[in-house]
């Protein structure tokens, strides 16, 4: 009988993390439980309920640590937009996919049907600390000055609708799959335009 590698805390939790990222984009959020975690790491249910307490909480902590992902890349993508090297495309792109491939967009729909909005809330405080770190300044003012504000509230809400439903929706209407990224990169690119000129 082979004993298992004794984890730390931190790892156990990261391994425990990972393996419901992993779920949730193979087969939906409502697989994101502590037992079929607990069973991919090779962990008992206890001891993910030591580490999360529920599985509302384990769902949480999934929100947060994809937040966090997601927002540290679109944080470089954004840096790199402003130094010339990226571009408006790029940081949209790293959006949807944030809500699409990597399980935000399924996430946050089971969180609502579900009735468990405050797993919502790392997501929501993620973007807003990403939007400070943008544009410092901006939280400072109000009205028509908050165009970072503006532009990372619209897309969110095209990258989450898309994840939700806008394959089918493209697909409906005739038009090419990726028509909502362009749409959502060439408002990107107008807002910048607009901002530099003013």
């Amino acid at each position: 009988m082979t004993s298992r590698k004794r984890l730390t805390p931190e790892e156990s939790r990261s391994s425990a993390l990972q393996a419901a990222r992993d779920l949730l984009i193979e087969t939906g959020p409502q697989s994101v439980t502590l037992k079929a975690v607990a069973g991919r790491i090779g962990r008992t249910h206890a001891n993910l309920l030591h580490h999360f307490g529920s599985a509302s909480g384990l769902q949480k902590a999934l929100a947060e640590h994809l937040a966090k992902t997601v927002c540290e890349t679109i944080i470089e993508a954004v840096h790199a937009t402003r130094a010339g090297l990226g571009s408006a495309r790029e940081v949209v792109d790293l959006a949807f996919d944030a809500f699409d491939r990597e399980g935000a967009g399924a996430l946050t729909s089971w969180m609502l049907l579900t009735g468990n909005e405050d797993a919502l809330n790392p997501i929501i405080s993620t973007i807003h600390e990403l939007v400070d770190e943008i544009a410092p300044g901006e939280a400072d003012h109000s009205g028509d000055s908050m165009h970072v504000h503006k532009d990372t509230l619209s897309l969110v809400l095209l990258a989450l609708g898309d994840a939700l439903i806008g394959g089918a929706l493209a697909k409906s209407l005739g038009l090419p799959r990726d028509t909502a990224r362009e749409r959502a990169a060439a408002n990107l690119e107008a807002s910048l335009a607009e901002h530099h000129q003013a």
